[in-house]
């Protein structure tokens, strides 16, 4: 007779085969599901705006016909400013590297002379910088490849939407998580859209290259809370290097850090609430996993991927523990 312990097991082994098997397909598929993630994720911030717009009277086709008006010209302007501006941007990889180095040779000479031995050499297998430019490039451009398919990703979003408009009239465990997701998003749309335009502004007061683009960056990288400012800055360091004196990479290096410090710990966890918190770990592990099963773009992806499983594991009494482990703080 087999025991309750020895079926659970049984269990446990059968969850993590099936968890194997939807990774490996998902990891197989990923330039398909990577489409669809992107339409669910567009058409998941766009259904509060409508639901907002029918609560002021308008008509539904009405909204529908506003929000979609809105996703259409984001998408292509989103995809014109990126492909005008990745090659021109990645034209430059040659002087990157070398002020880089030139960069790396002066903090060594530093560090040497306040009585740090440390090898050039050494710094220099530390910090890449062909390394440091590809990665940025490939990032940048998988974000090019994908919004080229901008049309599949509208047709999705719309579709997607109708379907909400339906769905949210349903009660129960699925309008609680579809709430807390749509809530989550909303405020990072806002807060990460706040951090683009003010990285955009200030990088164009500074005089440098490529500000529009820049601030772009900053807004899609800022849905990834601790790493996405860090990532996002990356571009805006090279083209100071480039096209501007030291003081100016310093002032780069500034900006970034109010913009992200005053909106990453101030306005967002004001808004954001205790509620939806995930630790580091958790967000270091995630895009980890979520970049190699989906590429640079599950990166992007991973934070509110990982949102969306770890407020389904809230629902449930037998899995809100799992839910825990995924927190930085506790639950309101």
């Amino acid at each position: 007779m087999q025991t309750k312990e020895s079926v659970d097991i049984y269990k446990i082994w059968l969850g993590l085969a099936a968890f194997v098997v939807i990774i490996a397909g998902i990891k197989a598929a990923s330039s398909i599901v990577v489409l669809f993630l992107l339409s669910v994720f567009i058409a998941t911030v766009s259904a509060p705006a409508i639901f907002l717009l029918e609560g002021y009277k308008v008509p539904r086709s009405f909204a529908f016909f506003i929000v979609l008006s809105f996703v259409i010209i984001l998408l292509f302007g989103f995809g014109y400013i990126l492909s005008s501006s990745v090659d021109s941007f990645l034209s430059n990889t040659s002087e990157y590297q070398a002020r880089v180095l030139t960069s790396i040779e002066h903090i060594g000479g530093f560090l040497n002379n306040i009585g740090l031995e440390v090898s050039k050499e050494s710094l220099k297998n530390m910090f890449d910088p062909s390394s440091l430019v590809n990665f940025t490039g490939v990032f940048l451009k998988s974000f090019t490849a994908i919004l080229s398919n901008s049309f599949i990703i509208f047709l999705g979003v719309t579709f997607i939407l109708l379907e909400m408009s339906h769905l949210s009239k349903q009660q129960g465990t699925f309008a609680t998580f579809s709430k807390k997701i749509n809530r989550y998003l909303a405020i990072k749309t806002v807060v990460s859209l706040i951090t683009g335009v003010g990285v955009a502004l200030g990088l164009a007061i500074l005089d440098v290259e490529f500000a529009l683009f820049l601030g772009l960056i900053a807004f899609l990288l800022n849905y990834i809370p601790s790493f996405g400012s860090i990532i996002a800055a990356i571009p805006a360091v090279l083209v100071a290097l480039v096209g501007a004196d030291a003081m100016s990479v310093v002032w780069v290096i500034a900006l970034y850090l109010t913009v992200n410090v005053v909106m990453g710990n101030i306005i967002e966890p004001h808004y954001m609430g205790k509620s939806l918190g995930l630790s580091v770990v958790a967000v270091f592990f995630s895009l980890i996993f979520w970049g190699w099963v989906l590429g640079p773009v599950g990166m992007f992806l991973a934070v509110p991927l990982t949102m969306s499983i770890v407020v389904a594991l809230e629902m449930f009494p037998a899995t809100k523990p799992i839910a825990v482990l995924f927190s930085s703080i506790e639950k309101e």
